[in-house]
Formats: C-alpha cells, sequence, structure tokens
C-alpha cells in the first residue's frame, strides 16, 4: 500500500518511529482512525471525472453548505461549513456533487467491519473518523503502529479509499496525532512525549478549542499549552466553568476518557460567542442561522434526527434564557430546523441587552423510518 512514513512526535520535533518508541504494554494503546477527505474522496472513487479537481459534497445554492472539499478544493481554503457562495468565490472551478449519504453509510459500515476484526472497543464519532482502544486486540499484535498500518491497508484494499491514524496512550492525543501525518499517514505520540507535545501546542490547534475559547485565552494570556499550565485549577476553573478542570489536566498529557462503544448520543449542538454584541434582530437570525446549518450538517453526516430544538441565548452581562419546543415527529430537513430555531429567537425578542453569546441544540433523537430514508438524506440546498 502506498502510504506515508509513520512518524512519532517528542521533544526535539517529528522523526522517524521505532518499536523502542511504543506506548509500554502497561499503558493504553488508542487509535484514531480518521478517514481523508471522506465524502469528497467517496465520489472522486466513484466518479474518475473527479479525481484530481476541487471537489465539493454539498448544496450549490445560495443557501448551500459544504459537507466536505477534496484536498484540491482545501487548497483554495475550501472546507466543511462553508457557505457554498463564499466557496465559489475562492475556488471559481469548484465542482459541487449532491450527497449520497447512503452510499457514504454503507462504506463506513465496511470501515466498521474491519476495525471489528482487531477490536469490540470501538467508539464511532461520525460516519468517517472513530477511536480504538487495541489495548488488548485480538490477534494479540504487542505494536499499535502495526494494527494502524494494517487496518488503513485493509481499508484501502476494500474501499479503495485512505484513512490517516492517530497512536497514542489517551484518546486526545491520537486524535491530534491523526492530524500530524495527513493525508494517507499515521503518527504516534508516546507516553514520554505527550505532556511536552501539548505544552509546546498552540492552544486554538487543541482538539475542542474553538474559536471563541481561544481567543478568550489569548486573552487571559494562554497561548500554548505551556501556558494553560502554569494556571492553576481554581483559576481554570473559575474562567471556565467545568471545562476548566478539563483544561488543567489535557495541558498535562492526561486524559482518561475510556473508548465507549455504542455510545448514545444523547444531542448535537454549537454555540458561538461574538466579538462584539449582538442587538439587531437581523443580525442575530444570520448568526443562528449559520449555527443552525452547521447542526444540522452535524445531524446528516451521524444520520440523527431528533424532536427537540434548543435556542441558547447569553447576554453581555452572562445572564443566559433558553427556549425550547418539542414537536411531534423528527426534523426531516434543514430548512425545517432553520425556521424553527428563528421562532424559537423571536421568541425573546426585543432584547434586552446585547447579545454575546448564540447556541442551537438538537435532542430528542429517534430512528428514522425506512419510508422516509431517503427523503432525509439530503443536505440544506
Amino acid at each position: 500500500m502506498a502510504t506515508r512514513t509513520i512518524e512519532t512526535v517528542g521533544e526535539s520535533g517529528v522523526g522517524n518511529a521505532g518499536a523502542g518508541d511504543e506506548p509500554e504494554p502497561r499503558v493504553r494503546k488508542i487509535l484514531h482512525v480518521d478517514m481523508d477527505a471522506y465524502y469528497a474522496s467517496v465520489e472522486q472513487r466513484d466518479n474518475p471525472e473527479l479525481r484530481g479537481k476541487p471537489v465539493a459534497v454539498g448544496g450549490s445554492a445560495a443557501r448551500g453548505v459544504v459537507a466536505a472539499a477534496s484536498y484540491e478544493a482545501r487548497a483554495f481554503g475550501v472546507r466543511s461549513a462553508l457557505p457554498s457562495v463564499t466557496a465559489k468565490r475562492r475556488c471559481p472551478d469548484l465542482i459541487f456533487v449532491k450527497p449520497r449519504f447512503e452510499v457514504y453509510r454503507a462504506v463506513s459500515a465496511q470501515i466498521r467491519e474491519i476495525f471489528a476484526e482487531h477490536t469490540d472497543l470501538i467508539e464511532p464519532l461520525s460516519l468517517d473518523e472513530a477511536y480504538l482502544d487495541v489495548t488488548h486486540n485480538k490477534q494479540n499484535i504487542p505494536l499499535a503502529t502495526e494494527i494502524a498500518t494494517l487496518i488503513r491497508a485493509r481499508i484501502k484494499e476494500v474501499t479503495g479509499l485512505n484513512a490517516s491514524a492517530g497512536i497514542s496512550y489517551c484518546k486526545f492525543l491520537a486524535k491530534m496525532a491523526s492530524d500530524l501525518n495527513k493525508p494517507n499517514g499515521q503518527a504516534v505520540i508516546t507516553p514520554t512525549r505527550g505532556p511536552q507535545f501539548v505544552a509546546d501546542l498552540p492552544v486554538k490547534k487543541f482538539h475542542g478549542v474553538g474559536p471563541a475559547t481561544a481567543a478568550k485565552m489569548e486573552r487571559l494570556g494562554i497561548l500554548t499549552g505551556a501556558d494553560l499550565r502554569e494556571k492553576p485549577l481554581d483559576f481554570l476553573q473559575q474562567h471556565f466553568g467545568k471545562s476548566g478542570s478539563w483544561y488543567y489536566h489535557i495541558s498535562r498529557g492526561i486524559d482518561e476518557r475510556p473508548v465507549q462503544p455504542n455510545r448514545e448520543r444523547k444531542s448535537i449542538g454549537t454555540e458561538d460567542t461574538f466579538p462584539e454584541d449582538i442587538y439587531d434582530i437581523k443580525v442575530a437570525q444570520a448568526e443562528l442561522k449559520r449555527l443552525t446549518q452547521k447542526v444540522w450538517q452535524s445531524c446528516e453526516a451521524k444520520g440523527s434526527r431528533g424532536r427537540t430544538v434548543t435556542v441558547k441565548v447569553k447576554y453581555n452581562d452572562f445572564q443566559q434564557v433558553t427556549r425550547s419546543r418539542t414537536i411531534g415527529e423528527a426534523l426531516t430537513g434543514g430548512n425545517d430546523l432553520i425556521d424553527l430555531a428563528a421562532t424559537l429567537l423571536d421568541g425573546v425578542f426585543p432584547f434586552s441587552k446585547g447579545i454575546r453569546l448564540l447556541g442551537v441544540t438538537v435532542s430528542g433523537f429517534q430512528p428514522i423510518p425506512p419510508e422516509r430514508e431517503e427523503l432525509q438524506l439530503r443536505l440544506i440546498d
């Protein structure tokens, strides 16, 4: 299989990995396997005319959103969740392809079967990525790097697609490692090198730290993992609430979360803190629409349909209000979600003060009836 060099990250940077760099038997061996530009790669696989060209999966209309972009498109700054009109402006030759989620799910099932050849401890994050705990694997292979290589080769053989992998002793660092040698590569971060890797890492690149949180950390003088490690626990809890404890431990390379197979997802949501307070309803509606499109995209990718929509509003004095509504049947389209979220936002207008944060969440998931599957397998278009 054509692949890139297996690498390890340590205090001195990046170098070749050897058997001596493998995590010791007493620690966990966690993989994060991530398909490379998954939706776009499937489309390029199935349509040779798309290969080597900038491709975006999603709707090309004015209200469309990019669900995935090929690496050729990413070179122009096209990425997932980007409005289609913006994507086309950045890359005039961009080719839009309507999503085929039934195909993506079928291929994802093939990949899951390959994972299961090595371990039953599989925690899917979406159709195209998952955590695996291979500490005690079915083949008794001692090196997690070898398992990652075998899995990636098998995925290529069965599906014709490339995958990247991160190997480490915890989920956070396995996730970070999987991005180090993309596409079609893998990297390992060992227990002895993990804390230093985190110390050198800019906090804006931490998995789970969004732009708003990164900006807040910067205002507090926290630019790197080393800066984060210098802050006491009570300081982080004061400024980041429950997440403060997570940041405290992860800055030291500590993540005890287990790989949870068959984890039931209770909700899908996102929120954003704005650089300037919002007072105008039209501006608030536009920001909420953007967030809602992102949530619907995640619902589509995970095959989740919910009945409950919640909108969160946080004012500039940190007072927080929420509005929620549960409907009779699960949402079937992105426009339905946008309309319901907008109605909930209207319920708190006129605003008593400036808005510093908006959020939207979908919950109350239920199975999709087979007869409605085709209808619901679409993006906002």
